[in-house]
Formats: C-alpha cells, sequence, structure tokens
C-alpha cells in the first residue's frame, strides 16, 4: 500500500468509484480538478487499469467509435489513428490516471460484493473481497458518501454463449473472444467466426492477414459502414492551431456529423439504407449482397464501423469470405449448415455477444432492503430511483460512451458541491406513479433484448427519459438546475 493510499484509510471516504476503466478514471479526473477537497478511492476488481480495453485481447481488438469523441475533452488524442487499437486506448487511459493522480488511489483486486445505503449513518457501507499471498478471500469494509459505479454494462466473468448441437464432436479449438487464449497460432489454420457484430467485423481481418482463411458466419446481417482509419481534418488542424483547440474543433466536428447521420438513418431509413449499401457494393465487388442487407432499420441496432474498409478488401481478396445461414451441428472438422453446407475448420470463434449484467453484479441495499435493478428508473441515465448518493455511469449507443461519461462525472461534481453549499447529506429522485415505463435501450440487438429483465426503466418524460443525444444532454446535464423540483435533498 503506498503513503497515498494509507492517507485514506479515515472513514468514511467523500467518493467510492467502482471500476478503474474509462469511465472510473475519467471520474477520478474530475473529482481531482474540480472538488479537490474530495476524498475518494477506486475499487478494481482486476490488476490492471483499462476496464474494456485491458479485458479484451483478441487479435485487432479496438474501439468502433473514433478516437477524438472516445477520448475526454480536457486531454488531446494526439495517435495517427482515429480509430484506434486497444492497447493505444489503454495507454490513454493509464496517461490520464497519471496526469490526475488517480493511479495512487486505486486498490487493485477489490471484487465489490455488496453496497448497502444506511439512511441513519447517510453513507454506504460497501463490503469488497480480496485475495491475499496464499490464496484466501478476505473481506474489506468500506463507508462513503457517495457511491460512483464506473463497472459498465457486461459481466467480466462470463460472454453470451449459446450451447450448439453436437459441439463436443469437433475436434479443433473453440474459442469465445472475451477470453482469448494467450499466444494462440492461428497461421496457416481455417477459422470460423460465427456472429456478425462489431467483435466479429474486427476479428475477421485481423484474423485474415495469417491465417489461411476465415469464414465470417452470421445468422443475419449487420450495418457494415467504412471510417477512415485517420481523420484528415484532424490531422491538419493539430499543424496550425494549437493541440487542444484543435482536438476541441475535431470532437465537435464529429459529434455534429454523427448526429447529423444518425439523425438522417432515423428519418429517412430506406434513403439512409440505399447509401449504405450502394457503398459497401462498390467496395466489395462481386459478391452477393444478401450477406450485407439487414432486415431491420439503420440504427435499430448499433452500425459497425471497419477502418479503410479492411473487412471488404479482405473478402474482395479471397482471404474471408461471409456466409449467412443457420446452424445444424457441428462436426469433427467444422460446422454443418441448415442448407447442409458443411463449412471446414480448424479454430471456431463464437463472436456471440456479451452477457448485461446489473452494476457489475454487485448486490445493491438500501437500509437492508434489497434495490432491484429492473425495478427502478433511469434518472437522466445517471441515477436511480429511490436510491441515495449514488451515480452511475452509462453511455450512448449511438456515440462515444465517453461524450456521456464526461457529462456524468461532471453533473457528479456539482451535485457535491450544491450538497456542501447548503449542508445536504443526502439527495435522491423519488419515483413518480404518474411517468410511464418505457424500456430503458430502443435497441433491438440481443444483448439488448436479452437484458429486459435486467436493466432499469426509463420514463415517458423529463427528467426520467435516456436521451440518445449528446447536444441535448450536454445542456439539460451541463446547465440545467441540480434542483429541478424532482431532485429531493435532506
Amino acid at each position: 500500500m503506498t503513503q497515498e493510499q494509507q492517507a485514506f484509510e479515515p472513514v468514511p471516504l467523500d467518493v467510492l468509484i467502482i471500476g478503474a476503466g474509462l469511465s472510473g478514471i475519467g471520474a477520478a479526473h474530475a473529482l481531482s480538478a474540480q472538488c479537490p477537497d474530495k476524498r475518494y478511492l477506486i475499487l478494481e476488481r482486476r490488476q490492471a487499469i483499462g476496464g474494456t480495453w485491458d479485458l479484451f485481447r483478441y487479435p485487432g481488438i479496438r474501439s468502433d467509435s473514433d478516437m477524438y469523441t472516445l477520448s475526454y475533452s480536457y486531454k488531446p488524442w494526439t495517435n495517427r489513428k482515429s480509430i484506434a487499437d486497444g492497447p493505444d486506448i489503454k495507454r490513454y487511459i493509464e496517461e490520464i490516471a497519471e496526469d490526475s493522480g488517480a493511479i495512487h488511489n486505486i486498490r487493485f483486486q477489490r471484487r465489490v460484493v455488496s453496497a448497502n445505503w444506511s439512511s441513519e449513518r447517510a453513507r454506504w457501507e460497501v463490503v469488497a473481497v480480496t485475495t491475499d499471498a496464499s490464496g484466501q478471500e478476505q473481506e474489506e469494509h468500506y463507508q462513503a458518501r457517495f457511491l460512483f459505479s464506473c463497472s459498465g454494462y457486461y459481466s467480466y466473468d462470463e460472454g453470451y454463449r449459446p450451447q450448439f448441437p453436437n459441439e463436443n464432436a469437433f475436434k479443433g479449438q473453440i474459442i469465445h473472444p472475451q477470453f482469448w487464449p494467450e499466444n494462440l497460432d492461428y497461421s496457416g489454420k481455417r477459422v470460423i467466426v460465427i456472429g456478425s457484430g462489431a467483435t466479429a467485423v474486427t476479428l475477421v481481418p485481423a484474423m485474415a492477414k495469417t491465417a489461411a482463411h476465415v469464414t465470417m458466419l452470421q445468422r443475419t446481417p449487420s450495418y457494415v459502414v467504412t471510417r477512415p482509419q485517420r481523420d484528415g481534418i484532424a490531422q491538419t488542424l493539430q499543424k496550425w492551431m494549437p493541440l487542444q483547440a484543435a482536438h476541441s474543433l475535431t470532437r465537435w466536428k464529429n459529434v455534429f456529423l454523427t448526429q447529423f447521420f444518425y439523425r438522417v438513418a432515423r428519418n429517412r431509413p430506406e434513403q439512409f439504407k440505399e447509401r449504405v449499401l450502394h457503398m459497401v457494393k462498390t467496395q466489395i465487388g462481386d459478391v452477393d449482397m444478401k450477406h450485407f442487407t439487414p432486415d431491420y432499420k439503420p440504427w435499430d441496432q448499433r452500425v459497425c464501423a471497419v477502418p479503410d474498409g479492411d473487412l471488404f478488401r479482405d473478402v474482395r481478396a479471397g482471404r474471408a469470405s461471409v456466409v449467412t445461414d443457420t446452424i445444424d451441428s457441428f462436426t469433427e472438422t467444422g460446422i454443418r449448415l441448415s442448407s447442409g453446407e458443411e463449412l471446414e475448420a480448424d479454430i471456431i470463434v463464437t463472436a456471440t455477444g456479451l452477457k448485461v449484467n446489473a452494476l457489475g453484479d454487485v448486490t445493491v441495499s438500501v437500509d437492508g432492503a434489497p434495490m432491484l435493478f429492473n425495478e427502478r428508473m433511469s434518472y437522466k441515465g445517471m441515477m436511480l430511483s429511490d436510491v441515495p448518493n449514488m451515480i452511475v455511469t452509462f453511455g450512448y449507443t449511438n456515440a462515444s460512451w465517453t461524450l456521456k461519461a464526461e457529462l456524468t462525472a461532471n453533473y457528479a461534481c456539482r451535485l457535491l458541491r450544491y450538497m456542501d453549499k447548503h449542508n445536504y447529506r443526502e439527495a435522491v429522485v423519488r419515483r413518480d406513479a404518474s411517468v410511464q415505463e418505457q424500456p430503458f435501450l430502443d435497441f433491438t440487438s440481443g444483448y439488448v433484448q436479452r437484458a429486459a429483465n435486467v436493466l432499469p426503466k426509463q420514463g415517458d418524460r423529463a427528467p426520467w427519459q435516456l436521451h440518445q443525444n449528446y447536444l441535448k444532454d450536454k445542456f439539460t446535464i451541463q446547465y440545467g438546475r441540480i434542483d429541478d423540483g424532482v431532485m429531493q435533498f435532506q
């Protein structure tokens, strides 16, 4: 334990942050910059900073959001890649941790198992489990005025992994991307990647560089669009302007463009779809377009981005192929499809998705009464009804996660300062019975549909609505009143 950590031993803390990924380190930076008098700790279940970008190690791991919006407003992205690799993103997060001093306030290998709000004491009582050198688990107890959940929305312990008929017959390796084997050698081997989402379209071109052939086997197609690996405007601005100003202009450019194309896709779905498919056709050549023509409207599910059209290039060159069919069963040498066709493989990768969980599987209670996540209503996408002094970070589905994470961290700091000014101990939003429930996410993606009984609800009117709109959120969250008539203090 460092001297800096020892200084935090007296309880209670002002803020306890769960998770040292992009959101958690961003929250710590906001606290250091805007509430320097606040004492905080970060509990991280892993042994490293990075969250998602430390967990996933599969070939080609990258963001499908541009890095000028996935990065924070105060920390310019200087790498020349606009669509960045996982290791580069992890290094960026580590730099913020160093710059803000958050690195000294992290306790690694602490898995938070429960958190109970005590109204009498006006604080969270948190239990975490750590493993000592002998392998024995030990409990640690923390108390904090505020709880800041930055653990994301999917399970680190298991991905979504459907069981396929006759899997045991396959003589090769079956791998889930979330648990990629270290030093896996797939050079010269035949690979089948099951899936059509962001993970699959990343894996296929990455593995096709050395594999004998890679087949992307999908049940239904996704929308796939090309994005430039490098942002020419950003590079030009950085040559002629101060770095921070260039970063800010590029960030806003990308925010407006993303919002513009999203609105076009939602308001004119047929025209947008036609344009996307035309772009795919011009890049992929003589390939049956049924493999790239979804049966749903654009942005009913997340659109997959491929930098410089790498997936299309590999399909065109014959290094990769796309097959649209369902699985009848596994065989000794591969997969038999419902159509009767057989695909041969040495390695099968099940890029079948994530398993959504609630608050990192932390058991949350209020005065000893269990708090069921799916029975709560989300307030501005940041707090939960009838749960005091807790902030939850949940990013956008149609834009970069960090845009909402930064707004959330800034709001948390505003709320803390407001409470200090008025000597309040508790801030809570009470459920309004007149507000009608709606699904938390208006998305048809499998992982969202499977999580219908896990995610909270949103309401049919403000401030209970979850806006997938950064510009609207920036106005209401950053500049709206803290004491808005819905938030209650005592």
